[in-house]
């Protein structure tokens, strides 16, 4: 079998990723040839390696991105890694139907940090956190397998948590409005319990700037409860002579204008 046999095998039984020593096995020869053969693919652009020794086929509809979209292969790479993840932030955001700010890579979330990877023009933003397997996630079919994202209420939750990563508080307020309706009260205070409490903090100041008053008021007796202390409302911010908001117990130290 020579590789270009191979990788017409996988895409005709419906898979598109490989590892190097998968494919080395079921090829047989020498590792220097299968992995010469496998270069030359990778010139045609028939044969992407988003990281080390992990490869997708691409399809001719792809080329032109000169790899698959994140969210055709990031499940089975993470599989092949052994590790958790979850998609998150904007690109969950999207998902959910809040697209104001189409993120620029696939954000996903990681037990550990690692490099970001960049595949022909597709890139992979990996974030980490901490107790990956306990966080909400929903799954997605793709045309490859499934996918895993973050739900609308944990994404509400960690844009807030991870505001650089999500454009900024104005944006972060701009999202929040169009993420609404999509959000559950009751399955948001559940998320909230599992976040720092500073986290629904923010939160609750943002969805009451955006008007979203029935999720303020969802996370507003666990804040009340949870909440000893107050928080900058950008972290990493002067908060000299700077308001203080009673009810999130949130310093505004910096004034955030959702877009209309």
């Amino acid at each position: 079998m020579t590789a270009e046999q191979y990788i017409e095998d996988l895409a005709a039984s419906g898979r598109h990723h490989f590892t190097t020593a998968a494919a080395i096995e079921a090829i047989g020869g020498s590792d220097d040839a299968v992995r010469a053969q496998l270069r030359r693919l990778k010139q045609q652009g028939r044969v992407a390696s988003p990281m080390r020794s992990f490869h997708v086929v691409v399809p001719p509809e792809y080329r032109r991105l000169g790899c698959l979209p994140g969210e055709h292969f990031i499940d089975q790479l993470m599989e092949t890694l052994g590790e958790p993840y979850y998609v998150a932030l904007l690109s969950a955001a999207e998902r959910h139907g809040a697209a104001h700010q189409r993120p620029q890579s696939l954000q996903v979330m990681v037990p550990t940090n690692r490099p970001d990877i960049e595949c022909g023009r597709v890139r992979v933003t990996f974030v980490a956190r901490g107790a990956l397997e306990r966080m909400p996630t929903s799954k997605f079919n793709t045309p490859h397998g499934y996918i895993k994202y973050a739900t609308p209420e944990l994404t509400a939750l960690e844009m807030v948590g991870y505001p650089k990563h999500a454009g900024g508080l104005n944006n972060v307020a701009t999202v929040l409005g169009e993420l609404a309706e999509a959000i559950d009260p009751q399955k948001l205070l559940e998320a909230a319990k599992l976040c720092p409490v500073g986290w629904s903090q923010r939160l609750g100041y943002l969805f009451e700037l955006t008007e979203a008053t029935e999720l303020a008021g969802a996370i507003e007796p666990f804040v009340r409860e949870s909440a000893s202390s107050y928080i900058p409302l950008r972290r990493a911010h002067k908060v000299g002579g700077a308001t203080r908001d009673a009810r999130w117990k949130v310093i505004v130290n910096v004034e955030v204008e959702p877009d209309e």
